[in-house]
């Protein structure tokens, strides 16, 4: 049966069978924190199954679960572990073998959608010679069951020729995909995934380039989009930026922001970021045998009034929580 049909008939039966809501913050509902704590709170350590950890992203229907996966040739499944690093299940993949999976984002399966999706990204490249990378997705789990988890893969080239990234984001209204390039110029150029489910692939196209706002901005390793939509925070391997457009439409309007450097954690192997679920704080998390999670928690009394002019802390180095 030709692609086309096969996703047509995929979407009728998703249509046609009971989805149950899905917990966890709306789009609508998740208000920014207007000032993050000074110093980041080591909660746990990585479990020993992802030594390679690069990617890090909240559960969308799990409150309290994140996502996470190994490095290049290591990615042949997910893990669900807690904000401590406790591993809940490992859910081993098939329909995509990822040469360079470098992030991995939860998001709305479509735009509108209840239904939330786990999206694995493959585009780790750098020697910059792939012609294509993929994008694997899969609707999240209802039981962390530990279940064989089938991946819709798609691939997409980029412009020009082949590009490094390591950062991928879902705007959690359109559902349309971004990756964010690994540069030594800046915080790297931005780009939309279009067209993904084209017989040819899919394109990216260029939207925005983030400069370096200071020295050692450079290299982002990981990203995450706000479940409201209206920021997105990149980590480097020396520090941790937030952009924030109050009030924007889609990322695309969040990425034209000035980049507000925020509290981070010193990591030799600074792979992930993430926002919790509720978009008040976000965990940091790092490569290496047992590696460090930190969490940077909201210093708000309560939360912040819509559009508020957030007052960031000056990054400070992470302390334990013991």
């Amino acid at each position: 049966m030709p692609t086309a049909h096969l996703r047509l008939t995929a979407l009728l039966v998703a249509a046609l069978l009971p989805w149950p809501f899905v917990p966890g913050t709306s789009a609508a509902s998740a208000t920014p924190c207007a000032r993050y704590a000074a110093e980041a709170v080591r909660t746990g350590n990585v479990p020993t199954e992802i030594p390679e950890l690069s990617g890090i992203a909240a559960s969308r229907r799990h409150p309290g679960v994140y996502w996470a996966h190994n490095d290049s040739n290591n990615a042949g499944a997910l893990f669900a572990i807690d904000g401590t690093g406790k591993l809940l299940a490992r859910f081993p993949l098939r329909g995509l073998r990822p040469r360079d999976a470098e992030d991995v984002a939860v998001g709305p399966c479509a735009a509108g959608a209840r239904q939330s999706c786990i999206y694995l990204a493959d585009i780790g490249d750098n020697l910059r010679r792939r012609g294509e990378v993929w994008i694997g997705r899969v609707p999240e789990p209802a039981v962390l069951d530990g279940r064989m988890l089938q991946l819709e893969p798609d691939s997409f080239r980029y412009p020009g020729g082949a590009r490094n990234a390591e950062s991928l984001l879902v705007d959690p209204r359109s559902a349309r995909l971004y990756v964010v390039t690994k540069s030594v110029d800046g915080l790297g150029e931005v780009y939309r995934l279009d067209d993904l489910a084209a017989k040819d692939g899919g394109r990216a196209v260029p939207i925005a380039t983030l400069p370096a706002p200071a020295a050692l901005a450079r290299l982002t390793t990981a990203a995450d989009a706000h479940p409201g939509g209206e920021r997105v925070i990149l980590r480097t391997y020396a520090g941790v930026w937030e952009l924030r457009r109050p009030g924007a439409r889609s990322l695309e309007e969040v990425f034209a922001a000035a980049p507000v450097e925020v509290t981070g954690a010193a990591q030799l192997q600074s792979e992930g970021i993430a926002y919790t679920s509720d978009g008040r704080s976000y965990v940091l998390a790092a490569e290496g045998d047992r590696s460090a999670l930190y969490r940077v928690d909201c210093t708000d009394v309560a939360a912040a009034e819509p559009g508020a002019a957030p007052e960031p802390p000056a990054p400070s180095a992470a302390r334990d929580a013991r």
